[in-house]
């Protein structure tokens, strides 16, 4: 057990260096580059702190656990809802996350609902197709891969039209902080600490869990999602606290948007039809996932500042409803 926790604690601190550097690099590439923090945040960032979830999620196929995989992908997206929640809340200032100032990424939260929405309606109706598949993907698979192409061309036009709206900036003003070479190379490094440190972290938390006896579904969605969210939530709060907000609300739908993407190397790293191997519970998580991604958006469309605790669409109501979800997923393992 002490070992265990030691394991966890030196892999969650490079994770937390690794996140840090990682905001800032990419913050700088958003900059020198002229991409912007939406388009930066939801694409390079998102990639790079989804790393322990693909290297959790394979070594979990390959040592045939299913349910611990798709546990942990749609976990993570739920997770990572209640990581800009509970950074909005702390966010005190006017004009928070979930407010107007952010609408623009409601297009960006809209194609993870589209996602995660292919995903669920996969693990409920993939059973009955017999093990349908081409070139060893499922329909969800094939679905998931033309909805984030599709989804990642909308919000790149939409940013670039975004970007040619605004006023021009003095190139002196605008370049500031890293290098574009050092951010290039900071971004790789932050990256490959996180993917190598990623499976330690998670391992770790696996021999914690090993006493509840609450099966791979739960465990999945709760104790290993959390641990792999944990570079989305270190790059949030890094990027709150320079006050680069596209970037960090940019993160969390775009981690839950490559979230759903891991589900094509998984699909092909599993002997068969993957969703049609693991329990219907999972679907739950992602239905749970789409409502809230949707409050999410509500908050960011509505136009009141001072709104109602519980009753209006804010951060109080997504943490409680991400926990009420975690409750229907424990009563349902």
């Amino acid at each position: 057990m002490l070992a265990a926790i030691i394991q966890f604690s030196i892999a969650a601190a490079v994770i937390v260096g690794a996140g840090i550097m990682l905001t800032s690099c990419a913050d700088a590439f958003a900059e020198r580059t002229g991409l912007g923090r939406l388009l930066v945040g939801s694409v390079f960032l998102a990639a790079a702190t989804s790393l322990p979830e693909l290297t959790v999620n394979v070594n979990a196929i390959w040592l045939k656990l299913p349910d611990l995989a798709i546990g942990n992908i749609v976990g993570s997206s739920l997770f990572n809802l209640l990581i800009l929640a509970a950074v909005d809340l702390a966010h005190r200032s006017r004009g928070g996350l979930l407010s107007r100032a952010a609408a623009a990424h409601s297009l960006s939260g809209a194609v993870t609902i589209a996602l995660t929405s292919i995903v669920g309606i996969g693990i409920l109706f993939e059973p009955q197709l017999d093990g349908l598949s081409f070139l060893g993907l499922g329909p969800a698979a094939i679905g998931v891969f033309v909805g984030y192409a599709f989804g990642i061309r909308l919000i790149f036009f939409d940013q670039h039209a975004s970007l040619a709206d605004e006023p021009k900036r003095n190139d002196a003003s605008a370049r500031t902080g890293l290098a574009l070479r050092s951010a290039v190379v900071g971004y790789i490094v932050a990256g490959i600490a996180i993917y190598l440190a990623a499976p330690f972290l998670a391992g770790a938390a696996g021999q914690l869990a090993e006493h509840t006896r609450l099966g791979g579904t739960f465990i999945g969605t709760t104790l290993v999602a959390l641990a792999t969210s944990l570079p989305e939530f270190v790059a949030t709060l890094a990027a709150v606290r320079i006050r680069a907000f596209d970037l960090a609300i940019g993160n969390i739908f775009g981690s839950n948007a490559f979230n759903m993407l891991l589900l094509l190397p998984l699909d092909l790293a599993f002997p068969g039809a993957l969703l049609a191997s693991v329990s219907a519970t999972h679907a739950l998580t992602c239905f749970a996932v789409i409502l809230i991604t949707t409050m999410v958006v509500l908050g960011q469309l509505y136009r009141v500042e001072r709104r109602i605790f519980l009753i209006e669409p804010d951060a109080a109501l997504v943490i409680t409803l991400v926990f009420g979800a975690l409750w229907m997923v424990y009563l349902a393992r």
